[in-house]
């Protein structure tokens, strides 16, 4: 029998990105996002065909292997392939309706840094992505400091939601480049991703 109370909304994340490699801060943010947004789960989702991406990424089954070990000890996480099956340019957009569609009752959280957030008016059809989601961001510094993603968050009129994190400098352009000119890189990766790139030769000429 139901007790008469209205239960709350499921509260479901969206976390995307490359993951080429997964590097400490992004396993920050997701532990982070978890625990501040209260979420149900948090869909940790590698990035399909990379269409706004210059480099060529890692294989797919690279990238999901190392998700796995990266995130895969943070409850309430799940490492979702959704968008490498689907084949073809993936985004943001599509991925969101089809969380909408599974969870129709749930809050969709998207979660980013402020380097996707100050870049968001590019994305395909944001103004849908801001109906679908609220915008959760963690602030990461560039050369000049912060990146000014809050005056394009107010110019977009969404809903945003600030995540607590302390400034990480890490890039998995950086780790690349470090692992390609042989130079240490271990501090910057979760230690179980760290011993995948070395024995599957990752980032290598």
């Amino acid at each position: 029998m139901s007790d008469g109370k209205i239960k709350p909304p499921k509260r479901i994340g969206m976390y995307g990105g490359a993951f080429d490699p997964p590097h400490t801060a992004h396993v920050a943010l997701a532990q982070a996002a978890v625990e501040q947004l209260n979420l149900d789960v948090l869909h940790i989702i590698p990035t399909g065909f990379a269409w706004h991406k210059a480099q060529q990424l890692s294989s797919s089954s690279h990238r999901i292997a190392m998700a796995q070990l990266a995130f895969g000890d943070i409850p309430k996480t799940n490492i979702d392939a959704r968008e490498i099956l689907r084949g073809g340019p993936t985004y943001t957009l599509d991925t969101l309706r089809e969380l909408q569609q599974e969870y129709p009752d749930a809050q969709l959280y998207l979660v980013m840094g402020a380097d996707q957030a100050a870049a968001l008016p590019t994305w395909n059809h944001f103004d849908e992505i801001a109906k679908l989601a609220i915008i959760c961001v963690a602030e990461r510094a560039d050369t000049s400091g912060l990146i000014p993603y809050t005056s394009t968050l107010n110019s977009l009129n969404c809903r945003a939601i600030h995540i607590e994190l302390p400034i990480m400098l890490q890039s998995a352009t950086d780790v690349r480049n470090l692992v390609l000119n042989q130079k240490p890189y271990n501090h910057l990766l979760p230690p179980a991703v760290v011993a995948y790139i070395q024995e599957h030769w990752l980032y290598q000429s």
